[in-house]
């Protein structure tokens, strides 16, 4: 909610306190707030299509099946943009590469048209984005590097073709 970490630990605080005397257990589930911008999808743009009155679709490589957040509840993530572009302003649609409707990132993003090889970033997606990414459509699960100190590390490489297929019979 954008308050510093010290305030929301003396808020908790004032709270268990709270709870204390009446010998309930308060449970608490930080992950979106903690976890969530501390991780970022990297996505590719593989398809520009023009839609109708100057909006267009910009097809990312990766969707729902990455990051679900947006199709299961309509969750909103930053989107940056990684390859700048000159140009003038078009409203683009920004969505995942599979035929569901709601595999949307961002709709009505005003920005330069981007083009086919361009890099993303979808911002916030370091709660629940590995732990709930599937493979559905058969896509493979995407690689996950750690960033540490301006170094990073690949900590799961990308699914296989070979990999999807040993889960069948």
């Amino acid at each position: 909610d954008g308050r510093p970490a010290r305030e929301v630990g003396e808020d908790a605080r004032t709270r268990v306190v709270a709870v204390a005397p009446t010998g309930r257990t308060l449970l608490v589930e930080p992950g979106r707030w903690i976890v969530g911008p501390a991780g970022a999808l990297v996505a590719t743009v593989v398809d520009v299509k023009p839609r109708r009155a100057g909006r267009y679709f910009v097809v990312l490589d990766a969707g729902m099946s990455e990051l679900l957040r947006p199709a299961l509840y309509g969750a909103e993530h930053r989107l940056e943009r990684l390859t700048e572009r000159a140009g003038p302003d078009v409203t683009c649609d920004v969505v995942g590469p599979i035929c569901e409707t709601t595999d949307v990132i961002r709709l009505g993003q005003s920005m330069p048209l981007p083009e086919v090889g361009d890099l993303f970033l979808v911002r916030d997606a370091g709660a629940y984005g590995s732990a709930m990414a599937s493979n559905y459509n058969r896509r493979a699960l995407p690689a996950e590097a750690l960033v540490e100190g301006g170094a990073w590390r690949m900590i799961r490489r990308r699914q296989t073709v070979e990999d999807l297929l040993a889960c069948e019979s």
